[in-house]
């Protein structure tokens, strides 16, 4: 066996036993395509107020900038589809952030795949990116063969769906790659169709700035009253392009118990959140993602979904 093929499937091997989905390699350089799509985008203002998107455009498409004589982007999936899901008759929080923030597990893995990499095949460098620095992680899968850019931007895979994390272990050793997969959309607009706020302004092209995950996690003012009645109860982050793709009923649930909610989180009534307590707000996303809008966010949020009944 060539030791590239034999590193390559070492890599693999451990990765799986990690607990990620799956794992594709791709060679580190230069995104050619990405480049004028991520330029316009930018040049639209589709990014909102997320002016750290405008931020280190090299780096973003190169990642031989980012870690120094890289030669391989090895790219992982860690699903976060749940067993169980919300009341229905409660606000909606979205699924990736039910348990522990993805940062911290992810991380985790990732310092353990690049130990493994250390211990069983030598002095490697590498950076791990947990959709924590300038990494087009749906880019980097996609040519990796791990799944397609879908019609809601979203990285699709068949039998597996969209409900995963992407992450990314950059590393200066030469592996065999992966090619790219085939695009499966075809006809199908579903995720257009349901978008309440048609922030999918055309296909595989979305408008950040019109999304409910930006309105309710991003963005730091007033919602736009423009918006009321349109955000179908979502409270931090939304799920629907994702919800209705048919890929998605392939969804099998995670099997990380670090992902798993808080018991209070899956019964809580609409009632619950509108008397919600910073205290409670602590219990239960006490190392959620949720925390990212801070107690003051999800509250204005939950006014804004109040004021729409």
């Amino acid at each position: 066996m060539h030791v590239k093929a034999q590193h390559t499937s070492l890599i693999k091997t451990e990765a799986k036993r990690l607990g990620f989905l799956s794992c594709g390699i791709s060679k580190a350089k230069f995104l050619e395509e990405e480049a004028p799509r991520l330029e316009k985008w930018l040049n639209q203002n589709m990014h909102g107020e997320m002016s750290y998107m405008e931020n280190h455009f090299d780096k973003r498409l190169d990642p031989t900038k980012l870690v120094q004589g890289s030669k391989s982007v090895i790219s992982l999936l860690l699903n976060y589809f749940p067993s169980e899901v919300q009341n229905p008759e409660s606000y909606k929080i979205s699924k990736y952030a039910y348990g522990t923030d993805y940062h911290f597990v992810i991380k985790d893995k990732l310092k353990s795949l690049l130990h493994f990499i250390h211990e069983e095949i030598g002095e490697v460098h590498g950076r791990a990116f947990v959709d924590s620095a300038p990494v087009l992680d749906k880019a980097w899968a996609a040519k990796s063969g791990l799944g397609w850019m879908g019609k809601h931007s979203n990285l699709l895979t068949q039998q597996v769906g969209s409900f995963y994390f992407i992450a990314e272990l950059i590393v200066d050793l030469e592996l065999e790659y992966d090619t790219p997969a085939t695009d499966h959309c075809g006809t199908c607009t579903a995720c257009i169709d349901a978008c309440p706020t048609e922030a999918i302004v055309e296909p595989y092209v979305v408008d950040g700035s019109k999304c409910i995950s930006y309105f309710t996690i991003e963005l730091k003012n007033e919602i736009p009253s423009e918006y009321s009645g349109k955000f179908d109860d979502w409270m931090f982050g939304c799920d629907i392009c994702q919800d209705v793709c048919p890929w998605n009923r392939f969804s099998k649930p995670h099997q990380e118990p670090l992902f798993d909610p808080h018991p209070d989180l899956l019964s809580m009534t609409k009632k619950d959140w509108e008397e919600i307590t910073e205290d409670v707000f602590k219990k239960v996303f006490k190392k959620s993602a949720v925390k990212r809008t801070k107690f003051t966010g999800l509250q204005r949020n939950i006014n804004f979904l109040k004021s729409q009944k």
